[in-house]
């Protein structure tokens, strides 16, 4: 269903499974030979538990939480290592949705908001140095200490960039963050694929088709 929206002001992107494609099977391969874990057990074991929350929310810094993976995932490896399989879990930029978000017209500003960490973040700016900076304003959970679907997350960024709920248009993945936004009176639309994000601009007027 088509939502009804007078004007939009800011538009709001999750960064993985929108415009980062993740996999989260990656990391188990570089963990795999590591581990005395099966591979099953290993993939069990390998979950957004409450360090990881911690984490993501700044309350629990990186060498703790490589070192609690170690643990969990039964690792005989070094940090750096450890490292590098969980980086694994980002794959590429979603090259459609990069250029639809630099197709955004002129005016309406581009914020990025997402549950992340700062050992992602670095290899983001490591591996793709280009993304980050296309974002008028970047809204990592671990800096401003909410994680989505929280709404105090939606709160912290709305009051951020000075817009009202309704003037702001979030393209996440994942259903309880779209109904968390919604709930706040955000516009919201779930993201499966570039298509999705393309009929949701062109819907508002925000596209400027000549670029895309």
């Amino acid at each position: 269903m088509k939502e009804i929206h007078d004007e939009t002001r800011a538009v709001l992107f999750d960064l993985g499974g929108v415009v980062l494609d993740i996999d989260l099977a990656r990391p188990l391969q570089v963990w795999q030979p590591h581990s005395r874990l099966a591979p099953e057990a290993l993939r069990e074991a390998f979950r957004q538990d409450e360090p990881w929350c911690r984490h993501e929310t700044g309350h629990l810094p990186p060498e703790g939480f490589l070192a609690h993976l170690r643990e969990v995932l039964a690792l005989d490896c070094d940090a750096a290592t450890v490292r590098a399989g969980f980086n694994a879990l980002l794959v590429a930029e979603i090259e459609e949705t990069v250029r639809l978000l630099d197709a955004i017209r002129p005016g309406v500003p581009r914020y990025a908001i997402s549950n992340t960490n700062p050992v992602h973040v670095a290899e983001i700016e490591r591996a793709f140095p280009g993304l980050l900076p296309r974002f008028d304003r970047v809204f990592v959970s671990h800096e401003i200490g909410h994680r989505k679907p929280d709404a105090a997350a939606f709160r912290y960024v709305l009051k951020a960039i000075g817009v009202a709920a309704p003037e702001a248009l979030l393209f996440d993945d994942l259903l309880p963050n779209i109904e968390a936004a919604r709930s706040l009176g955000m516009q919201a639309v779930q993201v499966r694929g570039p298509d999705d994000v393309r009929q949701g601009l062109i819907e508002r007027g925000l596209l400027n088709l000549g670029r895309t």
